[in-house]
Formats: C-alpha cells, sequence, structure tokens
C-alpha cells in the first residue's frame, strides 16, 4: 500500500523543462538547452549544471519569470493521477531541480501537497543570476525523501517515485515502486516501471495504488 508520492515536476508533471521555457524566452535557449540534456542524462554534475544555467539568465525581469512560470503546460493525467492517489490518502510531494514559482504554482492547480525546488535569486526586480533552494545537488531529492519519510513514519516500502532523469535517481533509492516516465536511459535502467507514453494515468494500470 502506497502512503507516499514523490514526484520529479519538469518533464514529469510539467510538459517540459522550465528553465529551456525562460531561457528560449530570453534569447539564450539553445545554450540552455545543451547543458540540461547533458544533466539530465547523468553526464554533467547537477550542481554546476544548475548554476551554469542560472547565470545565463542573469538580467532576466522577474515579471516575465512569474509569467512564464505561472503558464506552464501541465502533462497529460497529471491532475487526475494526484486527485486519484489523494482519494487513497496518498501524500503527494514534488521535488524539483527547478524552481519554485512555478512549482508553488501549480501546487493549487494540480492539488499535491508539498514542494520543494529552487529560487532563482532576484535584485530590483531582475533576476542576478544566482540560485539557491531545496534542490541544488544530484543527491537533494533522496536526501529529502529520506527526512520526510522519516518524519512521517513511512517506509520505503510504502513510497512511489516518478521521475525522468538523472537526478531522479536518489529518490528510486529509497521507493520500492520506481516509475520512469518517459524517461532518459540512465534512470530507466534504474526502474521497475517504465512508462513510454505521455499520460501519467498510464501509471494507474501498471501500479497498485
Amino acid at each position: 500500500m502506497i502512503k507516499l508520492g514523490a514526484f520529479d515536476f519538469d518533464s514529469t508533471l510539467m510538459d517540459g523543462e522550465t528553465i529551456d521555457i525562460l531561457a528560449n524566452s530570453y534569447g539564450v535557449g539553445e545554450e540552455v538547452s545543451k547543458i540540461t540534456k547533458l544533466a539530465m542524462a547523468g553526464e554533467l554534475d547537477f550542481f554546476e549544471s544548475l548554476q551554469k544555467r542560472a547565470s545565463l539568465l542573469k538580467g532576466m525581469d522577474e515579471d516575465k519569470l512569474i509569467e512564464i512560470s505561472q503558464n506552464l503546460t501541465y502533462m497529460c493525467g497529471a491532475k487526475e493521477l494526484i486527485s486519484k492517489l489523494k482519494e487513497k490518502n496518498v501524500k503527494v510531494v514534488v521535488f524539483s531541480g527547478g524552481f519554485r514559482t512555478a512549482t508553488s504554482y501549480a501546487k493549487n492547480i494540480l492539488g499535491f501537497d508539498a514542494d520543494f525546488a529552487n529560487v532563482l535569486h532576484v535584485k530590483n526586480k531582475k533576476l542576478t543570476g544566482l540560485v539557491g533552494g531545496d534542490m541544488m545537488f544530484g543527491f537533494s531529492k533522496g536526501d529529502m525523501l529520506k527526512r520526510l519519510q522519516q518524519l512521517l513514519n513511512i517506509s520505503k516500502d510504502e513510497t512511489m517515485s516518478v521521475g525522468d532523469g538523472a537526478n531522479d535517481i536518489s529518490m528510486f533509492e529509497h521507493s520500492s515502486i520506481k516509475v520512469a516516465f518517459c524517461a532518459k536511459e540512465i534512470l530507466r535502467k534504474n526502474a521497475n516501471v517504465v512508462i513510454d507514453e505521455k499520460d501519467l494515468t498510464k501509471i494507474l494500470f501498471k501500479v497498485d495504488i
């Protein structure tokens, strides 16, 4: 019986990568996208890649950051899956190497319980190119999941994790159900459930919730 569901946000609950969408709007999309692909494939240290990508957004208006973060396209089936989990009294949390401007806004739309993400530093209504927060490292998701399990008295056997990239491997280490959703090869190798269709409700057919 699942009691805790941990989800990645970008390319899992949301259809795309928030930082790539921000970068495209700011004219640095190609450079940022290359770094994102390498990081998600596990070919680049996540912390270093995040710092580098955030630095390329230096000077962007805070209003633009908020506007884009509040107009993202959510993945097909995201709301339905979370609603079904909540009906079963499952706690649903989001761990994102992306940004709280996006995850905290999505929380009220998709209905999950809590979000842990990073924050792009703003000064004088402009991005400074600096970033900090809860999910700065490749191990951050697993570290936070383990602490939540201890706090909520929920075991690994009662936990499901869903993600798509290399920085989701650390979540899988503390989960009995490891769902690779339209995922990079490095994550698929660590999964015991694989979904290749962009529809999160497909999880309901493969996992006993």
